[in-house]
């Protein structure tokens, strides 16, 4: 039988190419000016639109007052637990807590 054939080499995808990499696309494209000076960000936009790439996924906008409203919420159900001893209930609300406090520090 016949040895397995190449399969074709896929590209990496931009995102996890080298600015170098990406000024190597670039520089194909025609009509596209100032491609030395432009950051990462930038080339990855102009090849993606080249391409007739549409970023599926957007960033979704983190809402940090309603979060904290709910930080402020769930701290006094932790101090009502608290006192009525039940510590399992505590341990959970200290958690989500914490997560959401996270949360908050990734948005900024």
């Amino acid at each position: 039988m016949a040895k397995k054939e190449k399969k074709e080499k896929k590209e990496k995808p931009l995102e996890k190419m080298t600015t170098k990499e990406l000024k190597e696309i670039a520089l194909t494209i025609p009509g596209l000016v100032g491609v030395h000076g432009m950051n990462k960000e930038e080339l990855i936009a102009e090849i993606k639109e080249h391409r007739g790439i549409t970023d599926e996924r957007k960033e979704k906008k983190i809402d940090t007052r309603a979060i904290k409203k709910k930080i402020g919420q769930l701290k006094l159900a932790k101090t009502q637990t608290r006192q009525a001893g039940e510590k399992d209930k505590t341990d959970i609300l200290r958690r989500k807590i914490s997560r959401l406090k996270k949360k908050t520090r990734r948005a900024a």
